[in-house]
């Protein structure tokens, strides 16, 4: 089972229930390395990876450096020099950091000793919950509640970078050779559902796990619009590469057109045409493409692009969530043991939009009305970020359900596509 954190709510307030959930959440990360070898763990194939030992150590290093060695008296970290390996990108702390695109140039140390230091920040932990007075608990809980949920934001960008350095070998190797293949199936015609929009209310406002990015909840007007019933697929991807939809310039916006040019794009990330064939790589290997199921590793330039081809546009932000407020939170999660998007379920609209991939939005990351970041280092988590990224929605194949809400705000920059996303079409209302 993989970690739970979101719904559970206050429960953490109880120390029994808080250790349960530690142990969860750390057990389902070295769950998802299991199938690696040891030379598998140091590989880092681009820039926006990391090695998944530097993942193993960093999620550790977070529950170290702002619980650890603060609040639990007499602990003694793993080593001196961690501090400085397996900081991601916080500049107010002074250890500083190993530059990002270089961690995967270091051989040392080793798997054995990062698992060893998983081992030393676990005791420690639960010697923490276990022993910690009410007044520092009283901090030591919500910094803990970040720490699970970081982890498993972590978790979920471990497979997509499995996923990168697997798509890079030649060899085309599985991840999983038992993963299930969805059945191939032709894509149901889109369908538009109409929403009469108006002033309503976006963001977190509930007393469960909610990262400050989400908050606070705030009126936005939102015209009527029109939202596609499931995700644009694999099949309708082709028909757009079919009309030469990556070699004209009048459906890029700028920057998008420029990248197609220097980087060679004429698919999405990891399709491949055999002798006239596309496949595309999956954690289950090199697989045929499937034309019902929703396209995915595309960037927001693809999005936009297709969308523009379409005649339509993707949704905003506000406009997804008003859309997914109030429905069930089921899809195609990690939980779901695929690690690959689905094709859509027959059924009245909408649909998928939780699971199978992250949805770009037209929107820009930016703060909420309102918005404080927190103070200190953490609060470098997520607000120094709000500036050249785009906004995705829905959670994917590789988030765990218990990790999503209808306010979670994922972001990213608009030429990265190895993660898991898709999207789904929008259009004004009449």
């Amino acid at each position: 089972m993989q970690g739970s954190t979101q719904g559970q709510g206050s429960d953490l307030g109880s120390r029994g229930q808080a250790i349960a959930d530690f142990r969860r959440v750390r057990s389902w990360s070295e769950h998802l390395c299991a199938p690696l070898t040891v030379e598998d763990h140091v590989v880092q194939t681009v820039v926006e990876t990391s090695p998944p030992k530097w993942h193993l150590a960093h999620v550790s290093w977070f529950f170290e450096t702002f619980l650890l060695v603060h609040y639990l008296p007499g602990y003694k970290v793993f080593h001196p020099r961690f501090d400085y390996l397996f900081n991601s990108y916080y500049e107010q702390l002074d250890s500083g950091f190993w530059p990002r695109p270089q961690r995967g140039l270091l051989a040392r140390p080793t798997v054995a000793e990062i698992y060893d230091y998983r081992r030393h920040v676990d005791a420690a932990m639960e010697r923490l919950v276990g022993t910690c007075g009410e007044r520092d608990w009283g901090v030591v809980e919500p910094r803990l509640r970040i720490g699970l949920n970081h982890e498993q934001q972590h978790q979920e960008l471990l497979i997509a970078d499995i996923k990168h350095n697997f798509a890079f070998n030649p060899l085309r190797p599985a991840y999983r050779e038992d993963l299930p293949h969805a059945e191939s199936v032709e894509p149901e015609p889109l369908v538009f559902i109409a929403f009469d929009g108006g002033l309503g209310e976006i963001g977190n406002a509930g007393s469960g796990f909610a990262y400050d990015n989400e908050r606070p909840r705030h009126r936005t007007w939102v015209e009527p619009f029109r939202l596609g019933d499931r995700l644009v697929t694999n099949r309708e991807m082709l028909r757009f590469i079919e009309d030469n939809g990556y070699g004209h310039a009048g459906f890029w916006l700028s920057d998008g057109w420029q990248i197609v040019g220097r980087e060679g794009w004429v698919a999405p990330r990891y399709w491949e045409c055999i002798e006239g064939e596309w496949f595309e790589m999956t954690l289950g290997g090199l697989r045929p493409l499937n034309p019902g199921a929703p396209v995915t590793h595309v960037s927001y330039y693809e999005a936009d692009a297709y969308a523009t081809w379409a005649g339509r546009r993707l949704p905003t932000e506000a406009e997804w969530e008003y859309a997914a407020s109030g429905l069930a939170i089921m899809g195609n999660f990690v939980d779901s043991d695929r690690f690959h998007p689905a094709p859509a379920v027959a059924g009245q609209g909408p649909r998928q939009l939780f699971g199978d991939v992250w949805e770009w939005t037209g929107s820009a990351y930016l703060p909420y009305p309102g918005y404080r970041a927190m103070e200190g280092a953490l609060g470098e988590y997520n607000g120094k970020f709000m500036c050249n990224q785009m906004v995705l929605r829905g959670g994917s194949c590789a988030t765990p359900a218990d990790h999503m809400r209808p306010s979670y705000r994922n972001f990213f920059y608009p030429r990265e596509r190895w993660q898991f996303m898709g999207f789904r079409l929008a259009e004004d209302g009449i």
